[in-house]
């Protein structure tokens, strides 16, 4: 059977595309805009990719179009399928039709950490020999892909609330009927699709719905939002994490090591790369599900001792002449300051550069703007990319005086910013697109090329 998928670039059809070649489909694609990571690994797997969205592609006949969200009308290829009258599905409808039914779900939602934390979680589970099937908005470089299809009864998944097509206006979450979901956090974002923050925990609500009694809902027993949202209505049990009564990460101690415990009894103490609160948080989240399908929290434990971390979540592209550069994801106001605090407590001496391009929808638009200021306050320098914005950058971002810097010429920006760094400096870069490759420049920069 022969799939095209619309949008195959994006890290959810990309894994999509991963996984329908891995169960024996003929997979092909396109897409407007083709960036690693996810170009490369679907070139690695041999998936023909076709750049844009021309009607001429009906000319591959294939069985079914698969489309991602990224597709709305007007584009000339989904016109053209739909004057034709072809078959299509959305990439989450297809995945819980072909992949999901019969599996036991372990599902991450949330608006920061559920890359991490479903990495940490298929990381558990494939260290303790349950070979689970998975598909996560990023790649772990002790998973290797972002996705892959398997035969164990355990698949574990990002859960994204984002809309699942222009046709399905859902989440993309309420396609997958899991058996033990996390709840990381919730905050308002993604302006593009919702009107506020209590449309987005209508949207949870609905997810939660679908938890069976014999599931499990591991929960942030810190975040006010989502209570709200359980409050709505759960049939399912609970464990909540962040809280004396549940799961607890303690302080790190000087190495770095810190405490797991449950119901206040001790666990074993992990000790591992990863830095900052969240991942704390994010850890204790995972091995609460991954007991929940049956793995002992010791064993848990030992495998995120090994865990390597995730590509662009505070992910060191390089270093040149003592100044380190890092890729980071962040793009909500939230994330930028954790994702700061944990760079902070990673390397306390030296000055942290931070480089930041305001990409997403809700940003484009100006939602959340004026909340950006306070998230770099724990930088010692800050350089926005203000190109294609519908808002003045250097108003908003005036709170924070001769420490910030906005320009929209990129070339412009990143030799402002290796003027500046010297020895024992960190540049951390955060987008949540390829910002023109910036990364590779600067380190050429630094290098004198």
């Amino acid at each position: 059977m022969h799939l095209h998928i619309l949008g195959v670039c994006g890290t959810f059809m990309g894994g999509i595309a991963a996984i329908a070649k891995q169960a024996g489909f003929r997979v092909t694609g396109c897409d407007a805009n083709v960036y690693p990571p996810m170009s490369d690994q679907l070139s690695a797997l041999g998936i023909e990719l076709i750049e844009g969205y021309g009607a001429d592609q009906l000319h591959l006949a294939p069985d079914l179009w698969v489309i991602g969200n990224v597709v709305s009308r007007g584009n000339p290829l989904m016109e053209a399928i739909l004057d034709r009258g072809d078959r299509y599905l959305s990439g989450p409808q297809w995945l819980a039709e072909q992949v999901l039914f019969g599996k036991w779900v372990l599902a991450v939602a949330g608006t920061h950490g559920k890359t991490t934390t479903s990495s940490m979680l298929a990381w558990i589970l494939k260290f303790a020999g349950r070979s689970p099937g998975f598909l996560i908005g990023g790649i772990a470089p002790d998973l290797k892909v972002s996705a892959c299809s398997s035969a164990s009864e355990c698949f574990v998944i990002e859960a994204d609330e984002y809309d699942t097509a222009f046709f399905d206006k859902r989440s993309k979450f309420v396609h997958y009927r899991p058996k033990t979901v996390i709840l990381n956090n919730l905050e308002f974002d993604h302006a593009d699709i919702f009107d506020d923050l209590a449309a987005i925990e209508r949207q949870f609500h609905h997810f939660v719905r679908s938890v069976p009694a014999v599931g499990r809902i591991i929960v942030n027993g810190r975040d006010a939002v989502l209570k709200r949202v359980l409050a709505q209505g759960c049939w399912t049990p609970l464990e909540e994490f962040g809280v004396m009564a549940g799961w607890e990460a303690g302080d790190p101690d000087g190495e770095g090591t810190f405490e797991i415990a449950w119901q206040g009894r001790a666990l074993g103490r992990l000790k591992w790369a990863q830095a900052g609160e969240v991942n704390r948080l994010n850890a204790i989240a995972a091995i609460a599900a991954a007991r929940h399908v049956g793995v002992d929290p010791e064993v848990a434990i030992e495998a995120l001792s090994r865990f390597s971390g995730v590509q662009r979540r505070l992910e060191l592209k390089g270093s040149v002449r003592g100044v380190r550069v890092y890729d980071d994801f962040a793009h909500h106001p939230t994330a930028i300051r954790e994702t700061i605090a944990g760079l902070r407590q990673r390397h306390r001496d030296g000055r942290i550069l931070a480089v930041f391009e305001p990409r997403s929808n809700t940003l484009k638009k100006g939602v959340m703007k004026d909340a950006l200021p306070g998230s770099f306050v724990g930088t010692d320098r800050t350089y926005i990319y203000s190109a294609g914005l519908s808002w003045d950058a250097e108003s908003v971002f005036a709170p924070l005086a001769a420490g910030v810097c906005c320009e929209a010429n990129l070339e412009v920006l990143v030799a402002a910013v290796v003027a500046e760094a010297r020895n024992g400096d960190q540049i951390l870069v955060m987008s949540n697109g390829g910002f023109g490759g910036i990364h590779q420049k600067l380190l050429a920069a630094l290098a004198g090329n």
